[in-house]
């Protein structure tokens, strides 16, 4: 993330829209169960809502400040905090009730490397467990806040597919003002 990037993540503004426009349409009516991953937390305000839904969250983080800061924020929680990558999860098969990710999947170079990162949650989410994601859509004002930054959002028209090749059934997407979600169940 480039240091602006960073720094909006982190603002009372971001807080604002991840609590009040994000994760209300994509965790409407949904049941994370007990044990949840959630790949790409960054500076954890996904993870601040998440948690209070969970009884356990493991949170995988690839750069290692944001990874050492959270572990420091949420030690004492039920929250894990784990530095690691969504595309090579070192955690074993079947083991969560629910997966999710929150504007941080257009973060992942290649088209090929976001699809490793949904075949890893499809490894690690249990049979009948529950996918839920969020990103944005691609825009020049998108193109130009991610200057010397990775920029690879995903189209919500080809979503679906790309879910069911890894292994998730019972897709719904949805667009929304600030992109799309999803909500995905392992097969």
């Amino acid at each position: 993330m480039n240091d602006a990037h960073r720094e909006f993540c982190a603002s009372p503004e971001w807080r604002t829209m991840v609590e009040e426009q994000i994760l209300p349409d994509a965790l409407r009516d949904v049941d994370l169960g007990s044990e949840v991953i959630e790949i790409g937390p960054g500076p954890g305000l996904t993870t601040d809502v998440l948690r209070k839904r969970t009884d356990h969250l493991v949170a995988v983080e690839l750069d290692p400040d944001l990874a050492a800061v959270l572990k420091n924020r949420f030690r004492g929680t039920n929250v894990e905090v784990i530095r690691g990558d969504a595309t090579k999860i070192d955690l074993a098969d079947d083991r969560f009730s629910a997966g999710a990710s929150f504007h941080m999947l257009h973060h992942i170079g290649s088209d090929d490397a976001q699809d490793r990162a949904f075949a890893e949650l499809a490894r690690v989410i249990h049979a009948g467990g529950l996918l839920v994601a969020a990103d944005g859509v691609f825009s020049e004002g998108s193109l130009a806040f991610h200057q010397h930054d990775t920029y690879n959002p995903i189209d919500p028209e080809s979503l679906g597919h790309r879910l069911e090749q890894v292994g998730f059934r019972s897709i719904n997407i949805a667009r929304h003002e600030l992109g799309w979600y999803c909500s995905a169940i392992v097969a």
